[in-house]
């Protein structure tokens, strides 16, 4: 029987990324105000780790560059629509879904990390927007907690989709985003 060829497809920096996302956001989501300082450097960690992300999506190996797959919102529609029909095009790298949801992941969590930082600084005058006021802490108290639950049930689409895409495709792309290769 004849081995598969694999291709080194997640680079370690990008799995290193989001494993420690994982982890930052789910303790942040868990902790919220009962343990503040904890919740706060979570939040800090999921901070830098999507600055890390921006920088990495033009830096980074060519499956990390935003210009190797960001895509239209027609072709993930045309994508998913392929989806339904479990025929859809194999892709090494994202797919257009997931190419989506990554864009849909990096603009929620940024506005769960901002509207973060102005309770913060509504609430406890501290961190970097510790000057905002308290005048609309609920406000942005709101905001904040919607972003966290839309992420999180962003999250739970790209578990689905990532099941979805290994039972199509016949292969684990947990495991791969663990060890880095794909069957070429």
């Amino acid at each position: 029987m004849e081995t598969p060829l694999l291709v080194k497809v997640w680079d370690l920096p990008l799995r290193i990324f989001h494993w420690l996302l994982v982890a930052g956001f789910l303790i942040a989501y868990l902790t919220e105000d009962e343990l503040l300082t904890v919740h706060v450097w979570a939040g800090y960690l999921v901070t830098g780790l999507l600055i890390f992300r921006i920088i990495w999506g033009f830096v980074g190996n060519d499956y990390a560059r935003f210009s190797n797959f960001v895509c239209s919102p027609i072709k993930s529609i045309v994508y998913l629509k392929d989806l339904i029909t479990l025929q859809t095009q194999r892709y090494l790298g994202h797919n257009p879904a997931g190419a989506a949801m990554i864009i849909l992941l990096l603009v929620s969590l940024f506005a769960t990390v901002i509207t973060g930082f102005a309770v913060y600084g509504a609430d406890q005058a501290a961190g970097p927007l510790a000057g905002i006021g308290a005048a609309n802490e609920e406000i942005w108290e709101e905001v904040h907690e919607f972003f966290a639950n839309f992420s999180l049930v962003l999250v739970a689409a790209h578990i689905l989709g990532v099941a979805v895409e290994s039972y199509i495709h016949k292969e684990n792309l947990a495991r791969s985003m663990l060890h880095g290769f794909k069957k070429k």
